[in-house]
């Protein structure tokens, strides 16, 4: 049987976060204080492609801080792009942790749709 699910993502887990940094190429976050154009953050500090000032997650609340000036400082499809991919790395963490199989498939429009099935 097969069920569709929608995903609301609150990026908390580290070990997400640097699975999908890895999935993606991209560096590792490291904690830290970042100055943003309108003030500073601390948190996780992750570097996107073409992002003018890094992105800042805190873990504890799962807020994203970051300055992109409407796109003009950063191209909001590279957040989308690591949302998404923490989203499934995060659902892949659950799922195995419950002896869950996972497959994984990339739809035309760029979506990933998981199969998460009982036993490994």
């Amino acid at each position: 049987m097969s069920h569709l699910v929608t995903v609301h993502t609150q990026v908390r887990d580290p070990v997400a976060i640097a699975a999908a940094c890895r999935r993606l190429g991209l560096e590792e976050p490291v904690q830290g204080t970042a100055e943003l154009y309108s003030g500073t953050a601390t948190g996780l500090l992750l570097k996107l492609p073409g992002w003018l000032y890094p992105v800042v997650i805190s873990t504890e609340d799962a807020t994203l801080n970051y300055d992109d000036y409407a796109g003009r400082w950063g191209d909001p499809v590279q957040l989308e792009r690591f949302i998404q991919a923490y989203a499934v790395e995060a659902a892949r963490l659950q799922a195995r942790k419950k002896g869950y199989a996972v497959s994984e498939q990339t739809l035309e429009d760029g979506s990933i749709r998981l199969q998460i099935t009982e036993g490994a």
